[in-house]
């Protein structure tokens, strides 16, 4: 069915013809039936890495296929969200082992991006947690693969943006909880520089993130607030959250209910907001108990959200820097700081090592922070492409929406040879997207 296709990002928007799919002979016939297809989960992704003029959807996948209550493991069907899953095993006493700041992505797309979250440098990317998967290549074969059984296509199915093909199955360990709640910590920083002291203070802790203010200058430049945390035991619990420590949350929303005008997102209204949201902690330190969801998912509690920043919509840049190259953090925040282009959302975070073939993560300090389209935005975000690229770091393929090819091809090692085994298991080009055309990976 032909239709006007965007991710999250709302840029850009492309007309598709997507189709769907609830069994794996579906796939087949779809294969045989186009000459170029691309997977699509939730359209959670900001940028254009799951939007093709042919596109197949997975949410019609979406099945429980095991769920080992006593070792932790968790077998399903790729088109399944985090979200539905939580709701199975939460209650079970287990959590995900990796998520990211939303849980309404498919499990498919957790593995096509290789997704992180605030635990990196604990406990790695989602691909650490894989035992195996079934990847549908251009061959129409089902190929089963993990680590150790044909890992050319696991390595490069994690985080390959879905150009080896069809993700169907996935199997993964899960995290041991004893409660659906978090202990969370709140530590105000003055400036980066403290900032960074508190990531080293606090490293010992699984989750840690923190917002910046990014058009601070002077002392306060860089400021924020950590924010770290653990799965909360039962003895730490109040008498109320004691009564049913393993009980969901209440889905209580509230919903951006259409697009806003372009003019309500400038500097004054990101400063006025930067100024709020750093107040409102009026303790330099705040130390509590919370359910998970507003600890791991905060915006997921605001449907649509993505609204807010106008009909052009936005594109989020997330870059990471190597950990010695902490100058070059200062040099892009200083960039935007002068340019007076601030963002709402502007999360820092610290990645463990990861040896990988395409996936984003390095040893390092990654930031995400989101623009709304307008004149002269790609200009701009093409010089802090150059700065990244100067400092030894790269852009996150799952966010990106312009990047120019020489700066993919110059910032990921394994690029070639990522891009060699996809030949190998997409040789006529059958999976690709407006993304890898835009950087030569499905030439």
């Amino acid at each position: 069915m032909e239709k006007r296709l965007a991710n999250w990002g709302n840029y850009p928007a492309i007309s598709c013809d997507e189709s769907s799919f609830s069994q794996e002979e579906q796939v087949q016939d779809f294969i045989s039936s186009h000459s170029s297809i691309i997977a699509r989960g939730n359209g959670r992704c900001y940028g254009d890495a799951s939007l093709a003029h042919h596109s197949v959807s997975t949410l019609k996948y979406d099945k429980v296929l095991a769920f080992d209550t006593v070792n932790g493991v968790f077998e399903c069907q790729s088109g399944i969200t985090l979200d539905q899953i939580l709701e199975i095993i939460v209650p079970q006493g287990w959590f995900l082992p990796v998520t990211p700041g939303t849980k309404f992505i498919t499990v498919g797309g957790a593995v096509a991006s290789d997704v992180h979250g605030k635990n990196h440098h604990v406990d790695g990317s989602f691909s650490g947690h894989i035992t195996e998967m079934d990847v549908i290549t251009g061959n129409k074969e089902t190929i089963t693969c993990s680590a150790e059984k044909e890992p050319d296509l696991f390595w490069a199915t994690c985080g390959g943006m879905g150009l080896t093909g069809i993700i169907t199955r996935v199997k993964f360990d899960l995290k041991k909880i004893e409660t659906a709640y978090i202990h969370q910590k709140q530590i105000k920083a003055k400036n980066l520089e403290h900032l960074i002291q508190l990531f080293e203070e606090y490293k010992a802790y699984t989750y840690s993130m923190a917002w910046i203010d990014c058009l601070q200058k002077g002392d306060a430049f860089g400021r924020g607030i950590l924010i770290v945390g653990e799965h909360a035991r039962p003895e730490e619990l109040n008498a109320q959250q004691s009564k049913m420590p393993l009980q969901l949350a209440d889905k209580r929303k509230l919903s951006v209910p259409f697009n806003l005008p372009s003019f309500a997102l400038n500097t004054l209204t990101v400063k006025a907001f930067n100024w709020l949201y750093y107040a409102k902690n009026t303790k330099q330190e705040i130390d509590n108990v919370i359910p998970y969801e507003p600890f791991f998912y905060p915006l997921d509690a605001i449907l649509h959200w993505n609204r807010g920043y106008g009909k052009a919509g936005f594109v989020q840049y997330q870059f990471v820097l190597p950990l010695e190259k902490k100058e070059g953090l200062v040099a892009i925040l200083r960039r935007i700081s002068d340019k007076g282009w601030g963002s709402f959302l502007a999360v820092l975070k610290v990645f463990g090592v990861q040896e990988s073939l395409i996936s984003f993560p390095m040893e390092g300090y990654t930031l995400a922070l989101d623009f709304p389209v307008r004149k002269g935005l790609f200009e701009f975000l093409d010089e802090l492409d150059e700065l990244v690229l100067q400092y030894g770091g790269r852009l996150y393929l799952s966010k990106d929406a312009r990047m120019k090819k020489d700066i993919f091809w110059n910032s990921y090692p394994n690029a070639r040879k990522f891009a060699d085994i996809v030949k190998t298991y997409n040789s006529s080009g059958l999976f690709r997207s407006v993304q890898s055309d835009r950087l030569l990976l499905t030439e």
